[in-house]
């Protein structure tokens, strides 16, 4: 492989042309024959026995051309990538130039790489550290909630539906008489009030008994996601199945013996504003941290290029779909029951990714403007925080994750440490 030449094209952008040699795409070419001669068919040949000029005739000299460069591009690529001396943030556009037995083939790969930017003032920002006061309104809340933790569901047949009950419904709507995707439903849980479907749907339900069936009318928002439905009036057929319920426990000594290892309902409540205060302080320190994050992206400059986004939405994607399967779902039936297309979908992680990848650029930026080092004392420590937190042996964290990757997630970690250090509170 030869490295041919480097071209800067556009910001953030480089055109590389890559040779490569006849000696290797030979070898390529015949490593492609033998892969595949097995299933070439000649006549006057046994099934796999012919020789490959007598197929190259046949079938003409570029037969194997195809999987021999697709077997070299790759690495022939990595090489090129490595001697130009760029960082790849997207999978690059490759272009066979030229290809022939003679001379080998030539591509040109259109590069997208990593922007330079520049951070100033990132030292001594100045923000303010709020931490909010504990309630007596707060602990009640808690409260609240290990309450309806604790309830009992209990099955309702001799009142109607009302809002907190649980509904368990058929549904199938349609606009104009035509059904549409996402909505039809069998023994669909629907808690009443919570706001989960359409504006109008649950009151509609409200006032209900089991066994009863009847139409919801509803008009669809006009903001609504999915484009063939906005503003659009629809009818949804309903069946109700079964109503259910909560039956909340009394609050008292007995209630905290109960749900805690407390012996009485004043102890509960001692700890759980306990808790709530350090939980405050953990918000209030991240909300501090997030505005100095904010103010150094604010104070950097550089054209960040749009694959870089696209290329963190896809990761946020591949995470989203992976916790779906663990759940025993996918995102092709995530999509079906929110009614949502994959471009709205990715819409959805467009500004999370945006910062994302600004915070990187600016902090990978401190690091280089302040030559932080890390030591390898610093990659085991890390690799066993990794392993504690995920409860994972630690030799199979470190086969998971690369020292490289690690080392410079740990040099980012300690420019934002410098950033709260010389940081004052406003």
């Amino acid at each position: 492989m030869s490295l041919v030449s480097k071209n800067n094209v556009a910001t953030n952008k480089f055109e590389l042309e890559v040779s490569v040699p006849a000696e290797e795409f030979e070898k390529a070419c015949q490593a492609a024959y033998q892969r595949r001669v097995k299933k070439i068919e000649v006549p006057g040949f046994r099934k796999g026995k012919a020789p490959r000029k007598t197929i190259e005739r046949l079938y003409g000299e570029g037969i194997f051309f195809e999987d021999a460069i697709n077997a070299l591009y790759p690495g022939a690529l990595e090489e090129a990538v490595k001697e130009a001396d760029i960082e790849l943030v997207a999978r690059p556009v490759v272009d066979v130039t030229a290809v022939s037995k003679a001379d080998g083939f030539t591509f040109k790969a259109t590069c997208v790489v990593k922007p330079e930017v520049s951070v100033k003032n990132y030292k001594g920002i100045k923000a303010s550290k709020e931490v909010k006061e504990v309630t007596d309104e707060d602990i009640n809340n808690e409260i609240e909630r290990l309450r309806n933790r604790n309830a009992r569901t209990i099955s309702v047949s001799d009142r109607a539906a009302q809002n907190d009950d649980v509904v368990v419904i058929d549904f199938d709507g349609s606009v104009d008489g035509v059904p549409f995707d996402g909505g039809k439903a069998e023994k669909f849980d629907l808690t009443l009030g919570s706001g989960q479907f359409i504006p109008g749907f649950e009151d509609q339900i409200v006032g209900h008994n089991v066994d009863d069936e009847f139409d919801v009318n509803v008009k669809f928002p006009e903001d609504y996601h999915a484009e063939e439905l906005k503003g659009k009036d629809a009818v949804f057929k309903v069946k109700i199945h079964e109503i259910n319920a909560k039956e909340l426990p009394e609050v008292d000594d007995e209630f905290a013996k109960d749900v805690s290892e407390f012996d009485t309902l004043a102890e509960l409540k001692e700890d759980i504003k306990k808790r709530l205060t350090e939980q405050n302080e953990k918000t209030a320190t991240t909300d501090f941290e997030n505005k100095l994050i904010d103010e150094v992206i604010a104070n950097m400059e550089g054209e960040v290029p749009e694959e870089m986004y696209e290329s963190r939405i896809d990761e946020m994607v591949r995470d989203f779909d992976y916790r779906l399967r663990n759940q025993g779902m996918d995102i092709g039936v995530y999509l079906q029951y929110t009614g949502m297309d994959m471009a709205a979908f990715r819409l959805t992680f467009k500004e999370q990714a945006e910062r994302q990848v600004k915070i990187r650029l600016a902090l990978e930026k401190v690091v280089e403007l302040e030559n932080i080092q890390t030591t390898d004392e610093d990659l085991e420590k890390e690799y066993q925080r990794i392993a504690d937190s995920y409860n994972m042996e630690l030799d199979k964290v470190k086969t998971m994750i690369p020292a490289e990757d690690l080392l410079a997630d740990v040099a980012v970690n300690k420019a934002v440490d410098l950033i709260k250090e010389s940081a004052v509170e406003a």
